[in-house]
């Protein structure tokens, strides 16, 4: 996860734009800052820094761990996760079900939130640290999450049987960030009391939201989804 090398200087990205309180200003309240105002940077910014090459990698508290820690095996599958999705966001475009597309957006930036909480833990950080990394402090993301939930739900097909990824590319790639996401909340597990519980939850809701966005995409691009059917040739059905 490119972005965790530069904790230090990340704020919580979902929270800086997907604030309700942000005030979107018109084109003529804009002020344009002269070069004389703007902050001189370096013309590039070198993606390595030859800090792991023993094996080590800095948390955002300044510790270093092995690559091989518990916490960098879930900032990493965070970051597969958020991958996939921009995947499915590729398979999505000019499709009927377009319209997913934001939403998917605003989760990968929350999934960078996510990161910096989980690269903060609690028993080694700051005041300072862990405020800046707190993550869904007023428990907003997992009542949003329920409610994109409820609104793609309905209309779809009830299923009566497992359901086997499929419905296409786009919702076959959404059946593949679910699992995904799945895993990344068994890593999870092991560092409960060093993350946000909103983190945590979080993770969990957004696999259910994952598969009824896989549903969803199917139905809006009318692929037929394929299910479960036992090696005897019998449909297993939950009401049986």
């Amino acid at each position: 996860m490119y972005a965790i090398r530069g904790l230090r200087r990340l704020q919580p990205v979902a929270h800086r734009m997907f604030s309700k309180k942000v005030e979107i200003k018109t084109p003529s309240e804009v002020k344009i800052k002269t070069p004389s105002e703007v902050k001189s940077y370096p013309p590039t910014i070198k993606v390595y820094t030859r800090t792991g090459d023993k094996g080590t990698s800095a948390l955002f508290t300044g510790e270093r761990r092995g690559k091989n820690n518990a916490v960098f095996d879930a900032l990493g599958t965070t970051d597969e996760l958020s991958s996939m999705l921009g995947l499915a966001i590729a398979h999505l475009e000019s499709t009927r079900a377009s319209s997913l597309i934001p939403r998917l957006e605003i989760i990968q930036c929350l999934l960078q939130d996510v990161g910096s909480n989980i690269a903060t833990p609690v028993d080694s950080a700051s005041q300072t640290k862990l405020k800046r990394t707190r993550f869904d402090a007023q428990s907003v993301h997992c009542t949003n999450l329920e409610q994109w939930i409820d609104e793609m739900s309905e209309g779809l097909p009830v299923h009566r049987s497992f359901i086997l990824p499929s419905g296409g590319l786009a919702a076959s790639t959404l059946h593949v960030a679910r699992t995904i996401c799945r895993r990344t909340e068994r890593l999870l597990v092991p560092l409960m009391s060093d993350i946000d519980k909103e983190t945590f939850m979080f993770i969990n809701r957004l696999s259910d939201f994952l598969f009824v966005a896989a549903r969803w995409t199917a139905m809006q691009q009318q692929v037929t989804e394929k299910i479960y059917v036992h090696q005897q040739g019998r449909v297993t059905e939950f009401d049986k």
